[in-house]
């Protein structure tokens, strides 16, 4: 799963789909009878996972003998900058891979057809519609992952702490993790990123907002985006390990999970795997919230090319792609990520598999999704802005309220 946004690809969008006329070729398709080619760019399969694709090509093919779905697969690093050259040269495919954060470019720019007629019960809500813009769906999720909070139940045996359940709030969970630090040990209570990922979720758990609704002024700059940082930031030193321990250096709060050293971890569930063995007892629920809950959400999805000059063919692909039941059942067999079913019965093989018992958090994380906030091309500045202003409130340099006026000055001014 990839967690990070596309961020390059927005940066030359705008100019490149100016200059191409993006949207405007006349769209013809085929008739029943009459054979296509259905040409799709992807990442996701990239790395292992490109068999898996073509099992599910296969099964599409067969279901629809006069469209053949040519593939072309692309190394994350390199999904980017080809898809770029193909938008500025009018030879995009006719389906082609995105994620959450570009989707407001590709609307605004004409390079992705709006999808009409899809069955939405196939798929899970939340996912759905975080591909909808102005009322329209303009993609389709294929796959996701989230944030659920782990713990490893013998650490909280041992403080003689109840496990977390689906009910517990930010109080919960700081009592819970006091009790079963003890530093001395090198054991500590919890670990939660002080980053901007972490932040624009504790922000909505607490019932606040990044963006104001206009989408041209921050919002986090109030009590609850105060709350969201405090809530972070004091953790640090108190119930999680400093930077200076090693927080922040990769794979370290993985480390002290598998190590036996971790009560509660926040991270994504494609660490799941690396628990199979250690520690020996542990399990995962909802994240707690402080007002309300809020799970981070990361997906990819098939959108369907405004230049496509067979949109009937390249929906029927992107659908199956993202809806069949052969997709949902190559996924889950193989562990390539998780559909975007609704379908319970399809998800079985998932639930009963091993560790972690309850993986029903995983699809109970969906029903409340905080999205990251998208401001554009300068996405990575907001994101670095957010990330340093936490780090020095971390570092006790600053206080949250002046930590994130700070901030809100420097994203106010990159939003004008």
């Amino acid at each position: 799963m990839n967690k990070k946004p596309l961020a390059a690809l927005g940066l030359a969008l705008a100019a490149i789909l100016s200059t191409t006329g993006c949207g405007s070729a006349a769209k013809s398709d085929a008739s029943s009878n009459e054979k296509v080619t259905i040409k799709y760019s992807n990442f996701t399969s990239n790395g292992g996972n490109e068999k898996n694709l073509d099992t599910i090509v296969q099964a599409f093919e067969k279901a629809n003998p006069n469209i053949t779905v040519q593939v072309t697969t692309l190394p994350y690093k390199d999904y980017a900058t080809a898809l770029q050259t193909d938008l500025a040269a009018g030879t995009q495919a006719d389906t082609f891979d995105i994620e959450y954060a570009n989707l407001g470019s590709y609307v605004a720019n004409g390079a992705v057809a709006p999808l009409d007629g899809v069955d939405g019960s196939k798929y899970k809500e939340s996912l759905l519609k975080s591909y909808q813009a102005d009322g329209k769906q303009y993609a389709l999720p294929s796959s996701f992952s989230d944030v659920v909070l782990y713990f490893n139940k013998d650490l909280f045996d041992k403080a003689g702490v109840q496990y977390p359940t689906a009910s517990w709030t930010w109080a919960d969970e700081t009592a819970a993790a006091k009790k079963i630090t003890d530093s001395g040990a090198g054991v500590y209570g919890d670990f939660q990123n002080v980053s901007f990922y972490e932040f624009y979720k504790a922000l909505e758990q607490t019932g606040g907002k990044f963006l104001n609704d206009d989408g041209k002024s921050v919002a986090f700059n109030s009590p609850q985006g105060v709350k969201a940082a405090e809530w972070l930031a004091g953790k640090s030193g108190t119930t999680m390990p400093t930077p200076a321990q090693g927080a922040g250096t990769p794979d370290f709060d993985t480390k002290l999970f598998k190590d036996g050293k971790l009560g509660m971890l926040h991270s994504g569930i494609w660490v799941a795997s690396s628990f199979a063995d250690t520690p020996k007892n542990w399990d995962i629920v909802v994240e707690p919230g402080d007002t309300q809950k809020a799970s981070a959400l990361f997906s990819n999805a098939v959108a369907v090319s405004a230049n496509t000059k067979n949109e009937a063919a390249a929906q029927k692909w992107a659908e199956f792609m993202t809806s069949s039941e052969v997709m949902a059942q190559t996924r889950i067999s193989s562990g390539w990520e998780l559909p975007p079913t609704s379908d319970e019965s399809v998800l079985k093989p998932y639930l009963t598999k091993d560790k972690p018992a309850n993986r029903q958090a995983v699809f109970d994380a969906l029903e409340h999704v905080a999205l990251p906030p998208v401001i554009g091309d300068n996405q990575q500045k907001m994101v670095d802005i957010i990330t340093n202003a936490l780090g020095e409130v971390e570092a006790k340099r600053s206080s949250a309220a002046d930590a994130l006026k700070g901030a809100a000055d420097q994203i106010n001014a990159l939003l004008k």
